[in-house]
């Protein structure tokens, strides 16, 4: 069976400011939301809050009309703010009850040829099993295996599955398998809760209960944790471990259950051995396969961007029990921008641009041999 693992940083539709040149050109655009998106929440508004949000809404450019360059604030019923005349924003209602309405991030459609690279990807893994990072919605995955798939000639997936998570920019995580793996029972955990009050999971962590055509049982978590993006670095850290901690939970909790294969895989946005991640990494025995000795990085430690050592944030998590299993695993590029001085791995001939990569992340794969360990086979003797 071949797992893999792969963020496609969404497949048709793209927040606009997700797109720009630069992250730090988008960060300012997304706290300034996350930050009016609570203070709309709360259920009452206090004359400070008011302000804030007039601030933010202008900073977002909407003083003028619902619609900003990258922000959208929809209402249906209510009044929450008068626009004078002479400038600036007034909100008028007094809590979330005088409203109905969101904001919401503008989209735009991501580029022809990044999609068909990423289809590229998709498809030229071979996997067997696929865990996706940052798809829009289970319409929109299923949508893509028939359509953009298929026109670049690719295998499609038989078997899709893809609920929504916290996350309300549509980043979601699910499953495609190919014929033979079904999936069976699916649990999520969009409604495990930190002390606060806030959702543990940015999207989700569901567990997924692949059967094999061998008739073998593996569960898939599928994970997706919270960026270093916007945020302070202790707030986003702490997310982290929480989440690190919650998924440790689930895994032991399934070990306890008797499920002996057990792969925890997906964007855990963080190295190796950060504090955030050792709960998870660290504290179980779970195995990095890159740390099996027949796996191939392609000569770069990282994952994400040019792939140094401080961007190894993408992973393959397994239990012992598979990682004995393990024939080889590498790191599949050609859908990444390589850099120019110099290139650093061969692309597809049509990643012409950066703006032509399939997605800023490598997809990780691995081989597991599930008729039994290699040891048990004569391998290594």
């Amino acid at each position: 069976m071949r797992l893999a693992s792969y963020n496609v940083e969404n497949l048709f539709d793209r927040a606009k400011v997700m797109n720009l040149d630069t992250w730090s050109e988008g960060r300012p655009v997304l706290e300034r939301f996350a930050a009016l998106q609570a203070l709309l929440g709360e259920i009452t508004y206090s004359a400070s809050q008011k302000q804030r949000m007039a601030e933010l809404m202008i900073e977002l450019g909407l003083e003028r009309s619902d619609q900003g360059p990258f922000v959208v604030l929809r209402r249906n019923r209510g009044k929450l703010l008068h626009r004078p005349k002479g400038g600036g924003i007034e909100i008028v209602a007094n809590g979330r009850a005088d409203w109905a309405g969101a904001l919401e991030l503008r989209t735009e459609p991501i580029d022809e040829n990044a999609m068909r690279n990423t289809a590229r990807v998709m498809s030229d893994l071979q996997a067997d099993v696929l865990g996706i990072i940052e798809a829009e919605h289970r319409p929109g995955l299923a949508m893509f295996n028939a359509k953009i798939i298929a026109a670049i000639g690719g295998r499609q997936f038989q078997h899709i599955m893809l609920i929504d998570g916290n996350d309300d920019r549509g980043i979601d995580v699910g499953i495609m398998t190919r014929a033979g793996y079904s999936i069976g029972i699916m649990r999520s955990h969009v409604d495990d809760w930190l002390p606060n009050g806030a959702p543990i999971f940015s999207r989700d962590c569901p567990e997924f209960f692949v059967t094999t055509p061998q008739g073998k049982e593996i569960v898939i978590l599928v994970n997706h944790f919270k960026s270093k993006g916007y945020g302070t670095k202790r707030a986003a850290d702490a997310r982290r471990k929480a989440q690190a901690q919650r998924v440790k939970e689930i895994y032991e909790g399934l070990v306890a259950e008797g499920h002996d294969q057990v792969a925890v895989i997906g964007d855990l946005n963080d190295v190796p051995d950060s504090a955030p991640l050792r709960p998870l990494i660290a504290d179980t025995d779970l195995k990095d396969v890159f740390t099996h000795p027949t796996f191939d990085d392609g000569g770069y430690p990282g994952t994400f961007g040019l792939c140094n050592a401080a961007n190894k944030i993408d992973y393959i998590l397994l239990s012992p029990r598979l990682f004995e299993q393990v024939r080889c695993g590498g790191v599949w590029r050609k859908g990444m921008w390589p850099g120019s001085r110099p290139r650093r791995w061969e692309t597809y001939a049509e990643v012409r641009t950066s703006h032509d990569a399939a997605s800023d992340h490598a997809a990780i794969w691995v081989d597991i041999n599930l008729t039994g360990s290699l040891q048990e086979q004569g391998w290594g003797r």
